[in-house]
Formats: C-alpha cells, structure tokens, sequence
C-alpha cells in the first residue's frame, strides 16, 4: 500500500517538473496536424481514385 502512495506521490511531483506548452503553441500544432493530415488524406485519395481507374482499363470493366 506506501508502494502505492510513493507512486503517486513521485508522479505528481514528476507533473509540477513539465513545461506545458502555452495556448498559441497548441493552437499552432493542432493545425499543423490538421493541415498535414488533410494533405495525405488528398494524396493517398487521388493516388487510390488513379490507380481504381488504371485497374479498370487494365481489366476492362
């Protein structure tokens, strides 16, 4: 049970050590992964809508 309570303990003094990053910094990476992840879903869309019609030409569906 103290194994526990020493657990806890060290963990939050492990959280008050951490640099959160500010609002604008989150701001900014959640569109950073916004815009990125938008830009591969249009990729990997256009590369999968070319290689369906390539496929049916090349089996004459």
């Amino acid at each position: 049970m103290n194994k526990i309570f020493s657990y806890f303990k060290e963990s939050k003094e492990e959280l008050t050590k951490v640099v959160w990053p500010t609002k604008k910094q989150t701001i900014e990476m959640a569109l950073a992964v916004a815009i990125i992840t938008i830009i591969i879903g249009a990729y990997l869309g256009g590369l999968d809508f070319i290689l369906t019609k390539l496929m049916s030409l090349i089996l004459g569906d």
